[in-house]
Formats: C-alpha cells, sequence, structure tokens
C-alpha cells in the first residue's frame, strides 16, 4: 500500500472525525501497519481507540485488504511530552 492510497480512505472518513472536533493525520504507513495520529477533540476522548479500531481501521481494510492495523502514534515535543 502506498501513503497516497492509505491517504484517500482516511480523506473519507475525515468528515466524521471532523464533525466532532477532531481529525486524523497519516504519519506512516509500512509493513501493512498505518500509523497515525488524531487531533483536535480526537486526542483526548476516551472512545479514541474504538473510533480508531472500529470506524478508521475498519474503513481501511475494507478498501485495503492488505492492511494488517491501524495505530496511534503521538506528538512529542521539544522536551518529550
Amino acid at each position: 500500500m502506498t501513503f497516497a492510497q492509505v491517504d484517500a480512505v482516511l480523506n473519507k472518513v475525515r468528515p466524521t472525525l471532523v464533525a466532532d472536533g477532531g481529525d486524523i493525520e497519516l504519519v506512516d504507513v509500512k509493513d501493512g501497519v498505518v500509523q497515525v495520529r488524531l487531533t483536535g477533540a480526537c486526542s483526548t476522548c476516551p472512545m479514541a481507540q474504538l473510533t480508531l479500531k472500529q470506524g478508521v481501521e475498519k474503513a481501511v481494510k475494507a478498501e485495503l485488504p492488505d492492511i494488517k492495523e491501524v495505530v496511534s502514534v503521538y506528538k512529542y515535543d521539544a522536551a518529550g511530552c
């Protein structure tokens, strides 16, 4: 899978996240694993993991069956926080 292919699928689920005050950023695609960063309201939402697995991962795998998993990564500032 290419970065562009995965990003195209994420663009289809993005409006749902934006409607709830969040967003999603594609970080990397490597060895069948998609790394994303949830932002905005999604970054602190208690339901973020459920949204990631049952919404985002499900949508990505439906269109790109070679994807094994979608995982969330975190952005750290210069202090490592």
